[in-house]
């Protein structure tokens, strides 16, 4: 007779991330903004993989690891932070994250807008704030990965930044 899950405490067929890292990118494009937010990914080293949009939880016991080499065409599931524009344009997306003081794991959030990385910045740290408020946890120390970029006369261009999660 086959074993259940349900009779193994501990197991789950659901996949939880073990490491994540941090990366971004920016691109500028003359032919289109889709072909800039290729270029961003590119540049933040995910550009060959097939991303998986997920909400911003860090399990427990995650640890952050330096950015990986991935298989290209690999599922990634990732917090990503978009922000495109034009001509004359500033623009920037980043991310931030903090773990829980408790050790239950950890939160990020991700942000973009028409902007300075500044702007940004005080957008994301009002967001960190929110999401442990409305949890009623402390984090430690908030870390920041922001891009920005002012977009040349005749092009298009893109900023993002993500938080990749690993098995």
């Amino acid at each position: 007779m086959p074993h259940s899950p349900a009779a193994h405490p501990g197991f789950s067929l659901v996949p939880t991330p073990t490491r994540f890292f941090v990366t971004s990118g920016k691109g500028i494009n003359k032919v289109s903004e889709l072909n800039a937010f290729d270029l961003a990914l590119l540049q933040a080293g995910i550009g060959e993989q097939n991303l998986v949009s997920v909400s911003s939880v860090l399990p427990i016991g995650v640890r952050q690891v330096d950015r990986e080499r991935l298989p290209r065409g690999a599922v990634t599931h990732a917090v990503l932070a978009r922000q495109g524009g034009g001509e004359g344009e500033v623009v920037s997306a980043g991310i931030s994250y903090g773990f829980r003081t408790d050790g239950e794991g950890g939160y990020v959030a991700e942000g973009h807008l028409n902007g300075t990385q500044k702007a940004l910045k005080e957008f994301l740290k009002w967001r960190m704030e929110e999401i442990a408020h409305f949890r009623g946890v402390e984090l430690k120390r908030i870390q920041y990965r922001t891009e920005e970029l002012s977009i040349p006369m005749d092009h298009y261009g893109v900023c993002i930044a993500a938080c990749v999660f690993l098995p």
